[in-house]
């Protein structure tokens, strides 16, 4: 966790003192100012509704050291802070997230001990990052994002919040922009890192696959050398899957010019760790034979549903490899993973179907996924597929949710139930389009209708998958269902 003084602090990220002792230690950050705890520094957010500058005064009486302000303070908030013998800095520029970035920079530089381990891509970012941090772990301490904290706050947040005795950092990095992925790894300098694939989310806000690709690459910029606990270099390398149309655009193109190793998993011969003659159980459960390029290998499974998630697996299995755990020991690790919340995570209750809650977050490509993961498991009922819209898809948006329904319809689903607007109209269109009966569809307009109208239509034997963007809010479907 953070431990650095006041001064520090100010000159890591250029901040103003604006009053207090740069002497003060600091220990954690905080952007909530209920979590500002004895000796934290709590950096102020303006936000569309709440503005954490107002709430400065609240961290001080929970016992921060230190406050970030990003606009003028008040001489009544300057008296309270002198009184709590709390410091106030201003962010350069007023900017917050400059300010977390620079000081998780900071923080990573004076621990050079830690080995780092990025994680960005279209799809499969958190299961990766949640099947590495598992692997890992059955050798080194690992600390890892929480949830879905990989933006420009999340991101920074995680690293700053490492336990004193975490030895490896598994940092999933998301972005919604050009450049956001580069200021990321210039403040986590990763000693590895994975792409998992190059897809069609946020193609609204970049425009293309190509400049998809382009901003996942940026994630080589701040890749260095480390050194593994105990001894031994590590890195840099980059772990990408040989499937995907972008991988030697990636390598070629930005990995090895910029000095960083490549490694490819996949299901390819000369792949350097491979899964061969994969099969689905009746749980949609992948068991495959986990082959390595020096002939070694063992039968393995994963535990999280669908054929899609072996290309995570192999990118967990590759980067443990490289840092010492022990090939049985992640095979072992892996088959008793626990689901994620909200991503594919099989849940049902007494009376109730069994449902998919897949709500988190869709694009395309994980929509066509989790589509054939609830074609794959056993159902004594019908199969129903509850989909909602999906964001940031831009001009495109319209054909892409096509697509989804097209797909849906050549899917021996019993019952497709569309939730939203115009593109869940969309959806139902390309469905009929390709032949599945008007009878079969259902569409909703909100989720609380689709509630009111299947929470008792839905039997026990049922299996339900809900699948939607996570501005779509799906989630309250499944507990409306579940009765939660």
């Amino acid at each position: 966790m953070l431990a650095m003084s006041v001064g520090d602090i100010a000159a890591a990220t250029a901040a103003a003192l604006v009053q207090g002792d740069p002497a003060r230690p600091c220990h954690g950050v905080a952007t909530d100012s209920r979590a500002a705890g004895d000796g934290a520094v709590f950096v102020a957010f303006p936000g569309e509704r709440v503005d954490g500058n107002d709430f400065a005064g609240a961290a001080m009486r929970t016992g921060a050291s230190c406050v970030v302000l990003t606009r003028e303070p008040e001489a009544s908030l300057l008296d309270e802070a002198a009184q709590a013998g709390c410091a106030v800095l201003r962010a350069a520029n007023d900017d917050p997230e400059a300010f977390m970035l620079a000081l998780a920079g900071a923080w990573r530089e004076r621990n050079p001990q830690w080995v780092v381990v990025g994680v960005t891509g279209s799809v499969g970012k958190t299961t990766t990052k949640d099947m590495l941090a598992r692997a890992l772990g059955a050798r080194w301490r690992v600390h890892a994002n929480t949830g879905n904290l990989n933006n420009l706050i999340g991101m920074p947040l995680t690293l700053l919040s490492a336990p004193d005795d975490a030895e490896v950092l598994v940092l999933e990095m998301g972005m919604n922009h050009t450049g956001e992925i580069d200021r990321l790894t210039r403040a986590a300098r990763p000693n590895l890192a994975v792409v998992t694939n190059v897809g069609t989310s946020h193609i609204g806000l970049l425009g293309s696959r190509e400049n998809i690709a382009r901003a996942k690459a940026e994630i080589v910029a701040g890749m260095c050398a480390g050194t593994l606990p105990g001894g031994g270099a590590v890195g840099p390398c980059l772990v990408l899957t040989s499937s995907d149309d972008y991988t030697a655009f990636i390598a070629d193109g930005f990995a090895r010019p910029a000095g960083v190793g490549v490694e490819l998993v996949g299901t390819r011969a000369t792949d350097a760790v491979r899964a061969e003659g994969i099969e689905l159980d009746g749980e949609g459960l992948a068991h495959f034979d986990l082959r390595f390029s020096d002939g070694w290998w063992a039968p393995a499974h994963s535990s999280v549903p669908g054929r899609h998630v072996v290309s995570d697996y192999l990118l967990a299995a590759a980067v443990a490899d490289r840092l010492g755990v022990g090939r049985s020991a992640v095979v072992e690790a892996l088959a008793t993973m626990p689901a994620t919340h909200m991503r594919l995570e099989v849940v049902t209750a007494p009376g109730r179907p069994r449902m998919i809650d897949d709500s988190y977050n869709a694009s395309p490509t994980s929509m066509a996924a989790a589509i054939d993961v609830l074609c794959s498991m056993p159902c004594e009922g019908r199969r129903v597929a509850v989909l909602g819209e999906m964001g940031e898809l831009g001009e495109s948006e319209g054909m892409l949710h096509a697509i989804v329904g097209a797909y849906a319809a050549a899917k021996p689903l019993d019952l497709l139930v569309l939730v939203g607007g115009e593109l869940a109209g969309s959806m139902r269109e390309a469905a009929i389009a390709c032949g599945m009966s008007d009878d079969r569809i259902e569409r909703f307009q909100t989720v609380d209708e689709a509630v009111a109208v299947l929470a008792d239509v839905l039997a026990p034997e049922d299996l339900v998958l809900a699948k939607a963007s996570r501005a779509a809010g799906l989630d309250r479907f499944v507990q409306g269902v579940l009765g939660r």
